[in-house]
């Protein structure tokens, strides 16, 4: 199995079974190659790839405009002529090699796959716990009435968006999920702002006979700056949380399981999640939809206090 390094860290080589695989960077729904990793791909000269490029940009196969780039790359005086994931196929198709044939055998088998299924499956994007994943499904239809069927493609399509839902799930169970959090800019709250904030909220759910007179009333004096304080605290000099996630969740956290008020925590402790995102104007706040802060509030509420990093590290990765 021959590898060759191409741009963004991707790489591009022919499987066993025939198959181009790509390793690296899945940000781009492309990718490109030169003419001499075209040609050490399908294990042919040079000369034949820049004929066969010619060929299917002359009779307009593939657009040379989107699928070809000059693009400036290491060890090189001038810039590089970049061809398109389209291009390589179609020289894929052209070649007369052995891994060529062998990769028509293997695009022949999951084109024919496709038509006759409607869909085609890549079990390495969708992870290694794919067998496990359809033994289960097949389990689950076995005791359905027979007049039940569980639709594959549709089960494929969610296997394969929640891919990594399965991981994260597997390292809760194993208590090795880690919080995380790419926000890092400064932001400053004061247990004043919030707890103004928590009033207003308070006021308008009076005002719609939503909320008693005892909602939101603190306990003690000070709750909610003691909440605001642990939070944003530091050591050192460096944040504690340092991620504007990681702050949003232990925000959750501690509202929810410290009840610093005698009604309404968890409805307080979601509202000073999401008013907090939004304040600190954090992107991935699109992530969390009202069903999942529901869930996640009374998944905190019902935790046990020492799965408290792991609460709050669930929270991050939802807000990945």
């Amino acid at each position: 199995m021959k590898k060759k390094q191409v741009k963004n860290n991707v790489v591009v080589y022919q499987a066993k079974n025939g198959a181009i695989e790509l390793r690296g960077d899945f940000e781009h729904e492309n990718i490109w190659a030169t003419q001499a990793q075209i040609a050490e791909l399908f294990g042919i000269e040079r000369s034949v790839v820049t004929k066969h490029i010619g060929s299917i940009i002359k009779i307009g196969e593939v657009s040379q405009k989107s699928n070809v780039q000059k693009m400036h790359i290491a060890n090189s005086d001038k810039p590089v002529a970049l061809y398109s994931l389209d291009i390589i196929l179609s020289v894929g198709y052209r070649a007369n090699s052995a891994r060529a044939i062998e990769f028509r055998k293997w695009a022949n088998k999951t084109l024919r796959e496709y038509l006759l299924a409607g869909y085609a499956i890549n079990r390495s994007r969708i992870g290694k716990n794919y067998d496990a994943f359809m033994k289960t499904v097949s389990d689950i239809q076995a005791l359905l009435p027979q007049h039940v069927a569980l639709d594959p493609k549709a089960i494929l399509e969610l296997v394969k968006e929640f891919s990594s839902t399965w991981v994260s799930l597997d390292a809760y169970d194993k208590g090795t999920l880690k919080a995380v959090g790419s926000t890092k800019k400064s932001i400053t709250l004061t247990g004043v702002e919030l707890t103004d904030a928590i009033s207003n909220l308070r006021s308008e759910l009076l005002n719609k006979d939503e909320a008693t007179e005892i909602f939101a009333q603190e306990r003690a004096q000070g709750s909610i700056e003691g909440i605001v304080g642990n939070v944003m605290q530091s050591f050192g000099g460096k944040a504690m949380y340092p991620s504007l996630e990681e702050k949003a969740s232990h925000l959750l956290y501690f509202m929810v399981k410290n009840h610093p008020f005698v009604d309404g925590n968890k409805r307080s402790g979601a509202f000073a999640f999401i008013w907090f995102l939004r304040k600190a104007k954090v992107k991935t706040i699109r992530n969390i939809n009202p069903g999942a802060l529901t869930a996640l509030t009374l998944l905190i509420a019902e935790s046990d206090a020492q799965k408290k990093d792991q609460m709050v590290a669930l929270v991050t990765q939802v807000l990945k």
